[in-house]
């Protein structure tokens, strides 16, 4: 077991990684003093580990159509219902929407109650658990609605890893090929377990020193901006991971059109993406003016485009981008079916 802390000037804690961590949850709620657990689940029940407490278990589907402020106000309700007060814990076990979901309800319900999130996809691991940002969405666009709301802990049970499918693996190691951008080592040497514990001791450092994104934390939305319009563009048949992969390639290619970087920077985008078998081409069916269209919805688009970039003194974040600019490296980019995207990917190199 390795344990990454988080140490924020009002409240600190500990990222748990490892096989087998979720069963120290039991001792997490009695450390908080908690007597009662509503635990909201996205996995089959055996999955849920004991509370310790009396605890009521709610049933929970992960998927971007459920992040919604309807999901969180029938949980709100729910808690209502079952007596949940402040001294009390919610706990989240599933995905990175179900982490997101559960974090927003237990911010706003009753203005706060403690959340410790068991995050079962890689995805949810070493992104979405971690930090304290919830949000759900809206039509106009993703994320939209949210608040800051850090766990009291996170358990991130390897064990949880072995049952997810091809799909879900490639979702997770979109965020981790988009940290060797940002400030981590290059990671493609290292085990799974090494990969997972670089990037969320990356993000713990980002967010110990920016937690409310007002600096360093927008490091973090590398390849976001597009990846966030690609998944909408396709009614989230990309999923998040991969959509940030090809925001990643995107990234670099823009950066490089605007004299950031030099070509074999670029480059360097597009093969450690490939590195870990994830899309590089944009999806067919989402065209250039539907893309330019939905990025301008971005919450970092301040003055114009805005996009995390790199450049010779690393990430940076790129404020009043040319449309034209952003719609050249766009048409330049090939393009995939989605069927074909997500079938076969980049072709793994592990």
């Amino acid at each position: 077991m390795t344990a990454v802390s988080l140490r924020l000037r009002d409240h600190s804690y500990d990222v748990l990684i490892g096989p087998g961590v979720r069963t120290a949850l039991a001792g997490v709620i009695r450390r908080l003093g908690a007597e009662r657990a509503v635990v909201v689940s996205a996995r089959p029940r055996e999955w849920v580990p004991d509370t310790g407490v009396q605890s009521l278990v709610l049933p929970a589907h992960d998927g971007e159509h459920d992040k919604t402020l309807g999901t969180v106000e029938a949980l709100c309700g729910e808690f209502a219902r079952f007596g949940l007060t402040r001294s009390d814990v919610v706990v989240s076990c599933g995905g990175g929407t179900t982490t997101d979901v559960v974090g927003l309800a237990a911010a706003l319900y009753h203005r706060g109650v403690p959340v410790i999130h068991l995050p079962t996809s890689l995805l949810a691991q070493v992104d979405a658990s971690v930090g304290g940002k919830t949000a759900v969405n809206l039509p106009a666009g993703k994320n939209l609605v949210g608040a800051y709301w850090q766990p009291s802990a996170v358990l991130c049970d390897t064990d949880y890893l072995s049952t997810l499918p091809r799909r879900e693996m490639l979702s997770g190691l979109g965020e981790i090929a988009r940290c060797h951008f940002i400030g981590a080592p290059d990671l493609r040497g290292l085990t799974l377990a090494e990969q997972i514990t670089a990037s969320v001791t990356l993000k713990a450092r980002i967010v110990e020193a920016d937690e409310r994104d007002t600096g360093v934390r927008h490091l973090l939305n590398y390849g976001h901006t597009l990846g966030h319009a690609v998944e909408r563009a396709t009614g989230y048949a990309v999923r998040h991971g991969e959509a940030v992969a090809i925001g990643t390639v995107f990234a670099g290619q823009l950066a490089g059109a605007l004299g950031r970087i030099g070509q074999a920077r670029v480059a360097e985008h597009c093969d450690v993406v490939r590195h870990y078998g994830l899309p590089t081409a944009l999806p067919a069916e989402a065209d250039t003016a539907a893309l330019l269209r939905l990025m301008r919805h971005d919450k970092k688009a301040l003055r114009g485009f805005t996009f995390v970039l790199d450049g010779p003194e690393g990430a940076a974040l790129v404020s009043d981008v040319p449309p034209d600019v952003v719609a050249s490296v766009l048409d330049r980019m090939p393009r995939t079916p989605v069927a074909d995207l997500v079938a076969s990917p980049g072709g793994a190199r592990r």
